[in-house]
């Protein structure tokens, strides 16, 4: 079976800091698939933010959809931790671009690699967009 592999930068733009909650365990007492996608969730909305950017502006109903994913598992998290989340772009395309991200416990023991691959998207209209320079700019630096 192949296994995911996820790929990180040498730099990171953004690297944020976001707690375990009891809620995020799952039956093996260990922090879920799910919810770790949750909290990437939470890390990528900080990094566009910190981008100028937002999932979706509701005046002109533009913003970014999700059009995939890739966890590499490397270590559990437990209730308690602090997960330190680096986050990058990379394959800037026209439509959109990677958000890639390192998770690591407060130890800096290695806990998951991450991608989630990002579409400029018009909601309204149910169609993507061109990235724009601006934006490409602020991805790049």
């Amino acid at each position: 079976m192949a296994r995911v592999k996820v790929n990180l930068p040498e730099t990171f733009l953004l690297s944020v800091a976001i707690p375990v909650r009891i809620t995020d365990l799952n039956y093996g007492a260990h922090l879920g698939n799910d919810s770790l996608l949750g909290i990437l969730h939470e890390a990528r909305v900080q990094f566009l933010h910190h981008v100028g950017q937002s999932e979706v502006d509701r005046a002109t109903g533009q913003g970014y959809i999700m059009a995939d994913v890739a966890i590499e598992y490397k270590g559990e998290a437990f209730y308690g931790d602090v997960l330190h989340i680096q986050l990058a772009a990379s394959d800037l395309h026209p439509y959109g671009f990677d958000v890639v991200y390192s998770v690591n416990n407060q130890e800096g023991r290695e806990i998951a690699r991450a991608k989630t691959g990002m579409l400029r998207f018009d909601y309204n209209t149910r169609k993507l967009l061109r990235l724009s320079e601006e934006i490409t700019a602020r991805l790049g630096s």
